[in-house]
């Protein structure tokens, strides 16, 4: 009986860690100069990026004029039932507004934040581009952070500041529980 609790209490301990991990690493922006800002997908209906999304390429945008980095690294594939993958939506999105093609990658393949990366560190290591400002909401900073170390990219937190997840406590919460699961599989499991 002892060595069950015992073990509870270590599974308990060990998520209450990564749930402080978590909470930390999306307070905690590292906006500086990198090589590159790679921009996690999110959905997009019809070719037009979700609120989510938008607060992503928004972001994104913002930093890129600030002169953050030079170039823009947009991920994510088609979705079920969609035509057009998200890194496309999001490229147009980006020419609309100005930005010119010319410093626009896109990885168009990942339906995973592992898969996005991973294409992102290779679109960035045919370049020799190494450093690289993350964007995606607070909740997802540290799992992201972790699988762009993993890929051969050295991260940079840039969460987005107007996600719309984060405008009800009950969404934001269940997002970050979520992420507060997912990053020690992550960490355990090897995840790609």
């Amino acid at each position: 009986m002892r060595l069950l609790f015992g073990l509870l209490a270590g599974v308990v301990l060990l998520w209450l860690a990564s749930l402080g991990l978590v909470l930390a690493a999306g307070a905690r922006p590292e906006l500086r100069e990198a090589d590159a800002i790679v921009v996690l997908g999110a959905a997009q209906y019809n070719g037009r990026p979700s609120p989510v999304f938008k607060a992503r390429l928004d972001h994104a945008l913002a930093l890129y004029r600030q002169g953050l980095a030079p170039r823009l690294v947009f991920t994510g594939g088609v979705g079920v039932g969609d035509t057009v993958s998200e890194a496309e939506v999001a490229r147009r999105y980006a020419l609309a507004q100005g930005v010119p093609d010319s410093v626009i990658l896109t990885e168009r393949v990942g339906r995973t934040s592992a898969e996005s990366i991973a294409g992102a560190a290779e679109l960035l290591r045919e370049r020799n581009l190494r450093t690289a400002l993350i964007v995606s909401d607070s909740y997802h900073m540290l799992r992201t952070e972790l699988l762009a170390r993993r890929s051969g990219i050295q991260p940079l937190r840039a969460p987005a500041p107007e996600a719309p997840i984060d405008r009800t406590a009950a969404t934001r919460w269940r997002f970050i529980l979520r992420e507060s699961v997912l990053f020690p599989a992550a960490v355990v499991l090897g995840a790609r």
